[in-house]
């Protein structure tokens, strides 16, 4: 294949209608600090998902830090998932807290409720879990084990947006949760993020920490961060959500393509996208399985001979880097999947002849 395939590509509009908001930009005059289409975006953002309050961060991680920090939680232990990016602990880490690793359900690849309950100690002040892959974690019995030992209750959400599940958003579960714009997921504005929570109060807590705690002119509350997203970005989104239907239908004719090409190969077996209401396909991995001709290795190395770059998402595992390796837990189902998934290329405008060629690689 001569052109490069690569794990996810970026939804852009046309350029010709980006420009005129960047034109009542211009006329504006207004670059930041939560102007008119920033403003804008988080109406129709709250619109669209279904949810009561959405504050915009300049990215996912920044948010996700903050939303610990607006829950008050200064020491103790938070529970959450090895298999996930290194940004989730990076946040619990920011806030002087100390991750605690817990094992997954190997089917659905998110955190394992019975191993959160049995990691509960009188330290453990929060769990966090992860909607990997935008598949929805057990919502009620993690909120069941919050509500039981009074804990919060925080989700990485960072793929799971515009998915649905028993009725309503995803993101509208737990205390918060933070969803990722960032360009590779399904919905960007360049890089970015926001907070769903559920009351006004929290809503304007949480948009005084993006803005470093200020208050008003002569007071400052809180050491914080800004985490505020422009006015560029906001317009992005705005041009994006007026398309984001389109490009969900577009992911899930490339999810089914896959699905169908990939049901009778020995040893390769797709991730299962179970109970939801509205689906995102935000990823496509697919476990390979020692039935199968090649490792998952030799598997990535052979399609990227191919100019196809999947991606081993998510491996290592977090207690695998040095940095976390002081945090280490006995977790074999995540350790098993981080060493068998591959993620292949998704995205909307991907063709029906590039995903014949990638099967027909791996079928190779």
């Amino acid at each position: 294949m001569n052109k490069p395939i690569y794990v996810t590509q970026s939804v852009l509009p046309d350029l010709k209608d980006f420009v005129p908001y960047l034109e009542q930009i211009w006329e504006n005059k207004i670059l930041t600090n939560g102007g008119p289409l920033h403003q804008q975006l988080e109406k129709e953002l709250c619109e669209y998902l279904g949810v009561d309050y959405i504050s915009l961060f300049n990215n996912g991680t920044i948010a996700l830090i903050t939303a610990l920090q607006a829950l008050g939680l200064k020491e103790g232990e938070v529970i959450t998932t090895p298999y996930t990016f290194i940004a989730t602990a990076h946040a619990i880490v920011w806030n002087n807290l100390t991750p605690v690793f817990v094992d997954i359900d190997p089917v659905t690849s998110n955190i394992d409720p019975q191993a959160v309950e049995k990691a509960v100690t009188e330290n453990t002040v929060a769990i966090l879990p992860v909607h990997c892959y935008g598949i929805p974690c057990e919502v009620d019995a993690l909120q069941t084990i919050a509500d039981k030992h009074n804990l919060k209750l925080i989700y990485d959400a960072a793929h799971a947006f515009g998915a649905k599940y028993k009725g309503q958003s995803l993101l509208s579960y737990g205390d918060l949760s933070m969803v990722s714009f960032h360009a590779t997921k399904v919905f960007n504005t360049f890089e970015g993020g926001a907070i769903v929570c559920h009351s006004a109060e929290m809503k304007h807590h949480i948009d005084q920490l993006k803005n470093f705690g200020i208050v008003n002119e002569t007071t400052v509350n809180d050491v914080s961060m800004n985490g505020k997203l422009s006015e560029v970005h906001a317009a992005l989104g705005l041009l994006q959500l007026k398309t984001i239907d389109q490009t969900l239908q577009a992911r899930q004719k490339v999810d089914s393509h896959y699905r169908e090409l990939l049901a009778d190969i020995e040893g390769i077996t797709c991730i299962q996208r179970l109970n939801l209401d509205k689906d995102n396909y935000s990823y496509f991995p697919v476990i390979i399985s020692s039935s199968f001709s090649l490792s998952r290795d030799e598997l990535f190395e052979k399609l990227k001979q191919h100019n196809i770059y999947a991606r081993k998402y998510f491996y290592p595992l977090m207690t695998d880097f040095n940095v976390y390796k002081q945090y280490q837990s006995d977790t074999p189902n995540a350790k098993q999947l981080s060493e068998q998934v591959l993620c292949l290329p998704m995205y909307p405008n991907l063709s029906t002849d590039d995903i014949d060629n990638i099967v027909r690689v791996i079928k190779g």
